[in-house]
């Protein structure tokens, strides 16, 4: 068994909505990023790379590669599972939590939910999304940006 962290922020800018665990949500500002800037697919992305002791998301999808550049993140998501399934690699679950004043998540959640479960060839019962609030504190409670953390296990045929 291998144990991941992922940690991933990004900072509001004007748009219309924003993409966090897959699921398009109206919003009065988006998420500024080179991809489309989920933040929570990009943290589980980083636990899932950190578990199999392969680096992390910018080293295997550059922000200074175009190819990379407004891409869906899902895409990255199910890349990553590939190359972990490739070596041997099986999630046993996922447990993670959304960072954020504003939207409120808890509706979208369950979509969330669906779509990483999908992307990463699990059952639902092996995906975990929360969300939380910082109770007005730090950039998350001064409404600049959101963050994602993600705790996953790995484990292995060998």
């Amino acid at each position: 068994m291998r144990i991941g962290h992922g940690y991933d922020v990004h900072r509001f800018c004007e748009g219309k909505f924003l993409t966090i665990g897959g699921t398009r949500i109206s919003h009065t500002r988006a998420l500024e990023a080179h991809s489309d800037g989920d933040v929570l697919i990009h943290s589980i992305c980083d636990a899932l790379l950190g578990a199999a002791g392969l680096r992390d998301i910018g080293h295997h999808f550059p922000d200074t590669d175009s190819t990379f550049q407004n891409i869906d993140s899902r895409i990255l998501l199910r890349r990553v599972i590939g190359d972990l399934n490739s070596q041997g690699y099986k999630i046993g679950n996922i447990d993670s939590t959304v960072v954020a004043e504003e939207p409120k998540l808890a509706l979208f959640i369950p979509s969330m939910i669906e779509n990483i479960a999908a992307d990463c060839r699990v059952s639902t019962s092996f995906v975990n999304v929360k969300a939380t609030t910082t109770e007005s504190l730090g950039f998350a409670g001064r409404k600049e940006g959101i963050a994602a953390h993600a705790v996953v296990l790995l484990t292995s045929e060998d």
